[in-house]
């Protein structure tokens, strides 16, 4: 039986990958903020950003595979924090935190694959209108840099300590695990409640950005397609198309039998911050090397989450 780790198990893309790897019989323990999960090492909570606690859990457990999903990030809502602060969090999650891993990897489990989470944003602003693995990397905000940060280290210890370290350049990806201060989830939820008559308005910041929207069960398969290979490596985990995000609306509204028009308002002064870049991914390189392919299509996984979210009240 294999044997994972998945660091930020109670997330979007954590969760998922449990599910997917149980359903492939693993062995999988996770690790969140406040919580161990199937503990059957009676291994206390783990601070990822001790290096002492992390030697602890990789030492006993010797995973055939970790997941690194644990990170800070702020959605174009969120309260402004000051730029050190942000960059501090950042940074301890972001980049330490992935080092205290590899660093144990080395020390104690050589074999383990490593998968790391990467974004888009690492392209920043880029004249590249579809970026792929080569596009140079220009971040213009401290996620951006934080995850370029943890990308070189992987680089750094595949290159000096032949460790198996990989990375996913994620893309926008969606699914009804998603916090409400993300457009798509705050979309489907209000949509529902003015289907349901318990709201009668959708107030958004903007409907004309576009961006390059997926189905987050389909990209963590991404990720786990990328940890059976024989050799580490980076790829894009795209849907290679843009969608704004008044389609997104309509699509919504539309199959919910209503009329977007009539209950959408635009405030521009909900945004902290403007779509200064798009972000479209060429993700042929996954596709071409591990058969990858998304399972439903945009329209596909606007319905889904809607019809998650109608179960609720059902």
């Amino acid at each position: 039986m294999k044997k994972a780790l998945i660091i930020g198990y109670t997330g979007q893309d954590g969760y998922y990958t449990f599910d997917l790897l149980q359903k492939y019989n693993y062995s999988v323990i996770g690790i969140s903020s406040n919580s161990v999960s199937q503990n059957q090492y009676n291994i206390q909570n783990i601070n990822i950003c001790s290096f002492e606690e992390v030697n602890i859990i990789v030492s006993k457990f010797k995973p055939d595979e970790i997941y690194f999903f644990a990170a800070i990030h702020q959605s174009s809502t969120d309260c402004t924090i000051s730029d050190r602060d942000l960059f501090e969090k950042s940074i301890d999650i972001n980049s330490k935190a992935l080092v205290n891993f590899l660093d144990s990897i080395r020390l104690f489990s050589p074999k383990t694959k490593l998968f790391y989470a990467s974004s888009s944003h690492i392209f920043g602003n880029s004249n590249i209108s579809v970026q792929n693995e080569q596009t140079q990397i220009n971040p213009i905000c401290i996620y951006g840099v934080s995850k370029v940060v943890g990308m070189k280290m992987c680089e750094f210890y595949q290159k000096k300590y032949n460790i198996f370290a990989s990375v996913g350049i994620f893309y926008n990806h969606e699914s009804p695990r998603r916090k409400s201060n993300f457009v798509s989830k705050k979309i489907v939820e209000t949509a529902v409640l003015i289907k349901l008559k318990r709201k009668k308005k959708l107030k958004l910041g903007s409907l004309d950005s576009k961006i390059d929207w997926g189905y987050a069960p389909d990209y963590v398969k991404g990720a786990y397609n990328i940890l059976q290979l024989t050799a580490p490596d980076t790829f894009i985990i795209s849907s290679g198309k843009l969608h704004t995000i008044e389609n997104f609306v309509d699509y919504t509204f539309s199959y919910l039998g209503l009329d977007w028009k009539k209950y959408v308002e635009v405030e521009n002064s909900i945004l902290s911050k403007k779509q200064k870049n798009i972000f479209c991914g060429d993700s042929s390189k996954l596709r071409k090397k591990t058969n990858w392919k998304p399972s439903v299509n945009f329209k596909g996984m606007v319905q889904l989450l809607v019809d998650t979210e109608i179960a609720k009240y059902a």
